[in-house]
């Protein structure tokens, strides 16, 4: 049997953290800044986590990951 692709475009924004959860980052951090809060800001920099409902799609996506 062939071996499975991995998604590169998901490899590119998702990642496992040691417990094995998938880590993600939040969007709206780009550009147009200067209307946003720094706490905003601050905040949409930390690191967010997949949902446990989009949690199956992405492991397909990454199967040796």
């Amino acid at each position: 049997m062939p071996k499975m692709k991995t998604n590169r475009g998901a490899a590119k924004r998702f990642s496992r953290t040691g417990k094995g959860r998938i880590k993600r980052a939040q969007s709206h951090l780009r550009h147009i800044l200067t209307k946003k809060r720094s706490k905003r800001k601050r905040q949409l920099g930390e690191t967010a986590y997949v949902a446990e409902c989009d949690v199956p799609s992405v492991k397909k996506m990454l199967p040796y990951s």
